[in-house]
Parts: C-alpha cells; structure tokens; sequence
C-alpha cells in the first residue's frame, strides 16, 4: 500500500519538466538555444567514397536533422598531387544515391562558399597573414631535403620524427636575407607549451601536449596551399560550423587546432570524434579493399538502406542494434551521447540478410514496388537482351507479379535475373526425354495440369494449386507425388531446383503454362 500511496504521489513529467530534460540534453552536446546547428563532411578527392566514409558523412547527417540543422559538404582538395579524377563527382552523387544529400556543397553552391578548398586559398592566405603579424606563425626555409634526412635520423634512433623547430628562432635579418633567395617559404604555427584541454563528446576531456611531441607543424605550404591543420580551422569558422564529427584518428590534433584558433582569436566549434570502422576481424579498411566502396554495393545490387543501417548497426549512437533500421527511425533513435570509445566491426557476410529484409519494406511502398518494377525490367533486357521473344514477361503487371511471389525469398534484385530464375523470362528448350518418365505417364500428367488450368481459369492461387497438385497424382500408378513436382519443374523452368511448382505456375500465368506444357508434349 505505501508503495502504492508514493507512486501515487509521484509528480508527474509535465512539459516542463520535459523541455528541461531536452534542454539539459542539448545543453551537453554543445547546442545553444537559438543557435543554429551546422555539421560538415569533409573528405578528400584522393578516392571515391567508401564505407567508412559514409558512416562519418550519415552521423553528421542525422545529427543535423535530428537538431534541425544543415548539412555540408566540403571537399579538401589542397593536396592537388593525390588527387583521382572523379573522386569529387564520385563523392557527392554517392551521397545522394545514398539518400543523405547535402544542405550545401559544390553542386548545389550555398552561402559560405566555394566548398572545395582549392578555391578558398585567399582565405588562407588572409588567416596566415594574421598569424605572421602576431608572431603565432613565421616562415621556413628548409629544403625537403633537410626534412628527410631529419626524419630518417629519428627513424634510425627509433624515434618519432618531428621538426627541430630551427627557422622558428630566426632574425627578422636573417629572414629578410633568406627571402631573397626563397621567396615563397613555407610557413609553420609555432606550437605553445600547453595546449588546452577541451571536452570531447565522445572520448571526454582531453588534452594533447602537441609541442613536446612534435614540432612546429606547416600550415602553409610553399605553393600557397594549406595544410589540413589550417584549412579545417579556416573553413570550419567562416563556415558557421557548431559541430565536427569526424573519426578518432584527428582526436590527438584537436588540441593543436584549439590553439589555431586561440592565435586568431575565434571561438571554435565542439568536437565529437567518432569511434573507427574496422573490418570483422579488427583490421582496419581500406581504400585497397576493392569491395568497400559504394559504387561496388550499387552494381551488386545492394540498396542504400542497407549500408546506411549495417555501418550504424554495427557501432554505437542508439538504444539499441536492430535490423531493418530505416532513415528516418535512425535520425529519430539516434543519440551522440550513446556513442562510445569502442572501435565498430563491420561484418560483411551479414549484407544479404540487411538487404533481404530492405527489400522486403520496400516491395510493401506501393510507390517503392512500382520502382522496383522499373529497375527490374531494366536488368531483365540487360541480361537476356535478344534472348527475350516475347515481350509480355516485361509487362508492369508480371514483373510485379514476380516481385511479390519472391519477397523474402531473394537478398537482391538481381538475383530475379539469375541463371535460377531465366525461366521466367524465357522459355526453355525442354524434350520429353528431360522429363525422367515414359511417354505415357508424361501424357497422362499433361492431361490432368491441362484440365486442372482450364477448370481453374485466371483464378490461380498458390494455396488452391498445391492442394489440386495433390489431387492431381493420385491414381498414378507407380508414381510418386515428388516425381510429378519434379517432371513438372523441369518441364516449366528446365531445371531440377527452384521455388515451389506451385508458385512457377502462378509466376508464370495460365497461360504461359499451357504453352510450355503443350511444347513439351510436341518435341
């Protein structure tokens, strides 16, 4: 009873105290009321898009809009020596074969632009001017060379290779005197002692004391292109970016970008580093594997529902994993502060069941089916080409037909168009001899299938045939149930496996049945 009384006496979550719930929540991930939210996807066009980069591109979308934000794409083009030819393109039409297009990006242009770096350089070199005039930043003249050779001793000495900071002490003679000689050197931030601490979204409070373990790092290289360290900094500040969302490799170089922005004196964004994505076996992907870029899934027929639930299935962010995860049930489950430290294992031998379950939500959107009606007419003429004669098994009304009979059955659409399944879009060459019974067991079978087609008309069901299939073998002497279904799947298809006899027959129509039957019986 007086467990009763408190609950009783419990005070109710009223709106209040729900909006300060949220508020609270919100208050943790660094969004501030009125504040618009603003996440960027960042990739490099030294490759076409892959797993792993999708995975950071999708948290950074449904993020956005879950908080009613933007999202952009930026591409950091500033190293010109790695770039491939079409990866850029490659990049934003994978994104939005995807389903996850940007707010904003070099294709669709928006307020803040050029999104590709490359066309951005006098912003860096602005922001570099400013660091010089304070003393954050001074110029370097060693040659590549002087480089190497330093890197090659640490390695020798089985340490880490790092700059000895030797331009950073020069006169402001001996700099003008240098000049004349190199007169575009690079230029190198001079790292603090101590690097502020921040708080991660993810990792928590860290703090990376970025000068005792490397040296002065370049910002500006001699052909007046930035580094990553720089160009991020510009960008994210005169793009309005409140949050960045990007894999743990970069956690170690926030500290070194807070101190960026202390010397320019901007206010910088919150940082949540996202957990790796790595192959079953903790291997890290990579862009050697052939098999982890989108544009392979798409022509093996994997939809892009699928990647988008197996590469958030497989890591953190939700209540819980669950298969079948559509978009928007992943923008509304989704919660940053559920994502944890720990790498995610992506296992690839689970894609078929991913996509089998995608397809069937899809065949169940009247709208969805009518383009999986398309797509499939589509792979039925590239497979079969001349081999179709007639033409009728393109028909909307038997290609979806197919489609539902098969939901379930079949991981991908093109599987329809496999050797398996070629009966449903040509007819066999088949002879009696193929049928594994006399002649005149063969005629007696062909009589009753005829008279059982044409007693039911139109009106076939699966239901209704498998119990006349039945009927039909009985009194046959000699002659077993099996052994009809399996003359009867070779005379339909020309094969000895295949979906039940009574789905061929319904697949296939009356009519085609009849054909192929009466075929049989004049070879």
């Amino acid at each position: 009873m007086a467990v009763l009384v408190k609950k009783l006496l419990r005070p109710r979550l009223g709106s209040v105290d729900l909006g300060r719930r949220v508020a609270r929540r919100e208050g943790s991930l660094g969004i501030d009321p009125g504040a618009a939210v603003r996440v960027r996807f960042a990739p490099s066009p030294t490759g076409f898009l892959h797993l792993g980069g999708l995975r950071t591109a999708l948290y950074n979308y449904i993020f956005a809009k879950k908080h009613k934000g933007s999202f952009i794409l930026r591409l950091e083009d500033t190293d010109q020596s790695r770039l491939v030819p079409g990866a850029a393109e490659n990049i934003e039409d994978m994104l939005e074969w995807a389903g996850i297009p940007p707010d904003e990006s070099p294709r669709r242009g928006g307020p803040v632009g050029p999104y590709q770096q490359s066309q951005r350089l006098e912003l860096y070199a602005q922001a570099t001017e400013t660091l010089l005039k304070s003393g954050a930043a001074y110029p370097c003249f060693c040659s590549p060379q002087r480089l190497e050779l330093l890197k090659k001793e640490a390695l020798r000495n089985h340490q880490t290779p790092r700059y000895d900071n030797r331009c950073r002490s020069l006169s402001q003679a001996q700099v003008a005197q240098r000049l004349a000689s190199v007169p575009r050197p690079a230029i190198r931030f001079r790292l603090q002692e101590v690097a502020p601490a921040f708080r991660d979204l993810v990792y928590g409070w860290n703090q990376h004391e970025v000068a005792n373990i490397e040296g002065d790092p370049v910002i500006l290289k001699s052909d007046g292109f930035p580094t990553y360290h720089l160009a991020c900094v510009v960008d994210d500040h005169h793009m309005g970016i409140s949050h960045v969302l990007r894999g743990s490799e970069w956690l170690v170089s926030t500290s070194k970008h807070l101190l960026l922005y202390q010397a320019l004196g901007w206010q910088p964004p919150h940082f949540a580093h996202l957990p790796l994505l790595l192959n079953r076996d903790g291997s890290k992907l990579s862009k050697r594997q052939g098999d982890i870029f989108l544009e392979h899934f798409a022509a093996a027929g994997f939809l892009p529902e699928t990647l988008l639930d197996i590469v958030t299935n497989c890591g953190s962010g939700f209540a819980e994993n669950q298969m079948g995860r559509t978009l928007p049930e992943l923008i509304a489950q989704f919660d940053l502060t559920r994502i944890t430290c720990h790498s995610a294992l992506l296992d690839l031998e689970k894609l078929p069941e991913f996509n089998r379950l995608h397809l069937c939500q899809l065949v169940n959107s009247e709208i969805k089916r009518r383009q999986l009606v398309e797509k499939l007419q589509a792979l039925v003429k590239e497979a079969f080409g001349s081999q179709l004669q007639d033409r009728t098994v393109l028909d909307p009304a038997y290609v979806e037909r197919i489609i539902l009979l098969r939901q379930g059955h079949i991981c991908r659409l093109q599987d329809l168009v496999s050797p398996v399944y070629s009966y449903l879009w040509t007819r066999p060459a088949v002879g009696r001899a193929q049928l594994g019974a006399d002649s005149e067991k063969v005629d007696v079978i062909a009589e009753r299938v005829l008279g059982l087609l044409e007693k039911a008309g139109s009106s076939l069901t699966q239901d209704v045939l498998n119990a006349e299939l039945k009927k039909l073998s009985e009194g046959l002497e000699g002659v077993k149930y099996s052994n009809v279904m399996k003359l009867l799947r070779v005379a339909l298809s020309g094969q000895l496996q295949g979906p039940p006899v009574a789905e061929m027959m319904v697949s296939l129509g009356p009519k085609e049945v009849r054909e192929r039957i009466l075929k049989v019986l004049s070879s």
